[in-house]
């Protein structure tokens, strides 16, 4: 949803600073989170609007970095791991227990166990400021929403009604079923259950003008996506691998099997089930071309819409983590303001390793990182078509070279972490 607000100045607290010109006006907000300076500041646009000091999580249960959006709000909630510990005006950003409450214990240093502890005043005051789907920022430094101007970026060209267009390789997405609520003030994100089966997407046309803002991710391929097209692509060529899940079982090994079975000079020496000289291979034989190596993923409402490939240039170097809202389109000029920043996530050795990265530059929060990164990133004319007809005021983009993370699933928007 889009986040917006009307509030008056009797809720304000000594440690709220509030723009007096918005206190009538509708808005579409950013909660930024400083782990250093244990401080929040809720953006309008460029502009702060109200700030406050906040406790984070201290040694032992540290407050995870990333990118997040609130999923549930509660007026009153208490913790059922820290004796029923009172965590009124509660807003959840993962099912695995981080989230935004008051608390009487606000020092203005770690603290918590986990979450992110505001003074009572506050935390009431923004509560009424915010929807479910507002973004939520946790970093080590103070970010700041800079305006971005890129061609890569979404823009209101096309803004009636499309049909799905044939050409489009729409993947299956996440399910939609609601997640069973989890008591928060919990820490342990190893913990959480990796995302359901692929299912189908819900939506492949879009038959009204937007009206709720989308959430997006541009990331590299991992081998879900990799298993997933070779399914389909398996299917159309008559091999019967089964639902396009982008789960190895017995109907995708078999046809697999059989795929390899047919050109046994092109896997001579491949002992590896699946390899990117299978997928070439597959491609080629359904007259696909060369294979693309990134995606982008839709959400509306915490529910899956559609997935298509992109191409991502120069894949030995890293993209980095960028995060973009949509402040305002104009669909008459077919514009659109979008804002952006960069959080810092050096990648490890491992990690490097498995997404086949080579370099990673240094993370700066604004310049050249982000226009570098959505310079590598092509977007097919179709796809780009159907989202510019989807996006609205409040729609979100975060690019990413780590995929969708443990904390993406049921019930959420795209959340990535970049400091557990």
């Amino acid at each position: 949803m889009v986040s917006r607000f009307v509030f008056g100045l009797g809720l304000l607290s000594a440690t709220a600073l509030v723009h007096p010109a918005f206190s009538a006006d509708v808005r579409t907000l950013q909660i930024f989170v400083s782990k250093n300076k244990q401080s929040l500041a809720v953006y309008d646009g460029t502009e702060v609007i109200a700030t406050s000091k906040v406790s984070t999580g201290k040694d032992g249960h540290t407050t995870p970095s990333g990118i997040f959006s609130v999923l549930e709000k509660r007026k009153y909630h208490e913790s059922n791991l820290y004796s029923a510990a009172p965590m009124p005006f509660m807003q959840r950003l993962t099912w695995s227990g981080i989230a935004l409450h008051e608390s009487n214990s606000v020092p203005r240093y770690p603290a918590s166990h986990g979450c992110v502890r505001m003074p009572g005043a506050f935390a009431k005051m923004l509560y009424g400021m915010t929807e479910p789907g507002i973004p939520v920022i946790i970093s080590d430094g103070e970010l700041a929403p800079q305006p971005i101007d890129h061609p890569t970026l979404f823009h209101p060209d096309a803004p009636a009604a499309m049909p799905l267009l044939s050409d489009v390789e729409l993947r299956p997405s996440m399910p939609d079923s609601p997640q069973k609520p989890v008591q928060v003030a919990m820490n342990d994100t190893t913990a959480m259950p990796m995302p359901m089966p692929m299912v189908q997407p819900h939506a492949t046309h879009e038959t009204e003008s937007p009206t709720e803002p989308i959430s997006m991710l541009i990331t590299r391929r991992t081998l879900r996506e990799t298993v997933i097209d070779i399914q389909t692509l398996l299917n159309q060529l008559g091999f019967s691998a089964g639902d396009m899940d982008g789960l190895l079982g017995p109907a995708t090994v078999q046809a697999v099997t059989a795929f390899k079975t047919l050109r046994p000079a092109e896997f001579t020496g491949d002992k590896s089930l699946i390899s990117d000289r299978l997928l070439k291979a597959v491609y080629a034989a359904a007259g696909k071309g060369e294979p693309p190596n990134g995606v982008i993923m839709v959400r509306k409402a915490f529910k899956p819409v559609f997935e298509a490939p992109v191409a991502i240039a120069d894949p030995g170097l890293a993209l980095g983590t960028h995060f973009f809202t949509l402040q305002a389109v104009d669909e008459k000029t077919g514009t659109a303001d979008w804002l952006g920043i960069t959080l810092e996530n050096n990648l490890s050795r491992e990690t490097m390793k498995r997404l086949g990265i080579s370099n990673q530059e240094s993370s700066i929060v604004t310049g050249k990182p982000i226009a570098r990164s959505l310079s590598r990133i092509s977007i097919p004319d179709e796809t780009r078509r159907k989202i510019d007809a989807l996006i609205a005021p409040g729609s979100t983009l975060t690019i990413s070279d780590t995929g969708l993370g443990r904390e993406t699933g049921e019930g959420t928007n795209f959340i990535t972490i970049t400091r557990g």
